[in-house]
């Protein structure tokens, strides 16, 4: 979750730090205070697009950083990590940064580390889910429809669905394969001509597993002959000598001999000290054989220099070390062989690409199957959730439709389908919310206001699936009053059971329902407009959710309905 958010010099915000909590954190202030510019620095920080008006009018450049404490260690983001080189310490902290200056660049980080912007907004897809009431969010975007479906239905879908994926990688390596035999004749001689000089280039090296590692440490041994001579001299005189080490050594060995003569406890001492001596006056022996067989070679240097510096030149055409140019060279002698034995090749890859396609569509009809029945309880889980929000005739619907080919390939039922990354599924939401209208797209069937319930109907269900630690609100509840905002209300407080939600709202009911409530207000500093922030305790929420009932000002019997809201809410939350 979201645990810190710091704003410095963005919009009309100087510098501005807030702290959030688990649950539901509920935002309140007048128009104009800074409510949404709060969620306009969030989408930012998590990759939005941003420009220089932005920064706050006399800074240079607007600052915005925020910690995120991921605790469940399966996240998606533990694996994005790993796979950019991104350190997350045990305590799962997550740190998203970036500036945005006055000449249009962005600085992103991410625990310190400079990221793109690409990889800032990758990390705050999973993070944070966004929704405005002008913004069209994921779910109503078509094409991540199949995926919501998917993750509703993980438990069964996942192994099938990994399993087909699998067999898909497969076939499309072999269908890139065959492609290569589908050049003309002029392209194919070309081609040999080019692998066979290749090949022989690298058969004339002769290479050996390893043997630049090994030559890099001869050539640097042959290259420091002198210094490691000399270190050797040195050490070998030190030991070796009139009052050099060994003989002081000795000369102590001697000393303890005699005092455990007549000091018994000594004897341990003695014997370990005379291990010790014995041993350093043999290695001192292997440093004289050592220093005796020791002798610069340079012509061995030059041939040495000379082979390093062919597998270098190889290097840039071939491979990065001689494991790699070797791999390299296994790799065209087989495509050699499938060149000159071309139409063999051809007739062996079509049976393994339609004994693959085959296998491919028996686990993409299984994964077909597995939709329909998520489909089935999708359809009755959405349509429980409309009613509480009150659209009792709303009618939704999971339309999935079989991807057509026109190109031959895979059939089913004698109809062309096309083998996908997920299937051969195309998953679109219909939505209805009169009776007797047609199911429409979910963009194109609700006005404002139903059109938030429907958001909070689906983000109810797809929270906890979708894996992001965070959902905003912003003013998601506009065009709604009475038993509507009610239900609302308790809709958003669910889905702040599953996950962290921070909601800016103009709505009494759902003020009461937070957890935690946030006032944001303006002020006047020397003719300059701030935004200040400040969590309010029991008797400030009552008289805030009382401002916001009357409209103006407070009255006990807005005092009395808001504290009648809250008392609601508590009993509703128990």
């Amino acid at each position: 979750m979201l645990t810190e958010l710091s704003i410095r010099n963005f919009a009309i915000i100087e510098h501005l730090t807030l702290e959030f909590n688990e649950g539901l954190t509920v935002l309140t202030g007048e128009t104009g205070a800074g409510k949404s510019i709060i969620i306009d620095a969030i989408q930012l920080l998590t990759g939005g697009r941003g420009s220089t008006e932005y920064i706050r009018h006399g800074a240079n450049k607007a600052t915005l950083e925020g910690l995120f404490l991921i605790h469940d260690k399966k996240h998606e983001v533990y694996t994005m990590a790993e796979k950019y080189g991104l350190e997350l310490n045990s305590d799962g902290m997550l740190i998203l940064h970036r500036t945005i200056s006055q000449n249009g660049k962005s600085i992103c980080r991410i625990n310190g580390s400079l990221v793109t912007l690409a990889i800032l907004r990758e990390f705050g897809k999973v993070l944070i889910d966004i929704h405005t009431q002008h913004e069209t969010q994921s779910l109503m975007d078509v094409d991540r429809h199949l995926r919501l479906l998917d993750m509703y239905f993980h438990d069964q879908l996942d192994d099938v669905l990994k399993d087909y994926q699998k067999i898909y990688h497969k076939l499309n390596t072999l269908k890139n394969r065959i492609e290569q035999f589908n050049f003309n004749e002029q392209e194919i001689a070309q081609r040999l001509d080019l692998l066979n000089f290749q090949i022989h280039e690298l058969r004339q090296a002769e290479l050996v597993p390893g043997e630049d590692e090994s030559l890099q440490e001869e050539r640097d041994r042959l290259a420091n002959f002198e210094k490691i001579y000399q270190s050797i001299q040195e050490s070998y005189n030190a030991l070796h000598g009139e009052q050099k080490g060994l003989d002081w050594l000795s000369l102590a060995l001697n000393s303890l001999e005699t005092a455990s003569s007549y000091e018994p406890g000594l004897n341990k001492s003695k014997e370990e000290f005379s291990n010790y001596y014995y041993l350093i006056e043999e290695l001192s022996y292997q440093l004289r054989q050592y220093l005796e067989g020791f002798e610069f070679d340079p012509e061995r240097l030059n041939v040495v220099e000379s082979r390093l510096s062919e597998l270098n030149r190889l290097k840039k055409k071939y491979g990065s070390n001689v494991n790699a140019m070797l791999e390299y060279a296994a790799k065209i002698e087989d495509e050699i062989d499938q060149l000159q034995n071309r139409d063999q090749s051809i007739q062996q890859l079509a049976e393994q690409i339609k004994e693959l396609s085959e296998d491919a569509l028996a686990e993409a009809r299984h994964l077909h199957e597995l939709r329909q029945q998520a489909a089935k309880k999708l359809v009755d889980t959405i349509e429980k959730e409309l009613k509480d929000l009150y659209l009792e005739k709303a009618t939704f619907q999971v339309e999935i439709q079989l991807k057509q080919q026109q190109d031959g390939g895979v059939t089913i039922d004698g109809q062309p389908v096309q083998l996908g990354p997920t299937g051969i599924d195309r998953v679109q939401f219909l939505l209805s919310t009169n009776s007797g209208e047609p199911v429409k797209p979910l963009n194109k069937v609700a006005s404002g206001g139903e059109l938030s319930r429907i958001m909070l109907a689906l983000k109810k269900i797809f929270a906890k699936h979708q894996g992001v630690t965070s959902v905003i609100f912003d003013e998601v509840d506009t065009g709604v009053s009475g038993r509507v905002a009610q239900a609302i209300a308790e809709k958003i407080y669910r889905i702040a059971t599953g996950s962290q939600v921070l909601c800016i709202t103009h709505l009494p009911q759902v003020a009461a329902m937070a957890d935690h409530h946030v006032l944001i207000e303006k002020e006047m500093d020397q003719s300059r407009t701030l935004t200040k922030v400040r969590l309010l305790d029991h008797q400030e929420r009552v008289e805030e959710i009382g401002r916001m009932i009357t409209g103006s000002a407070l009255t006990q019997t807005s005092i009395d309905h808001a504290n009648e809201l809250i008392h609601h809410a508590n009993d509703y939350k128990t």
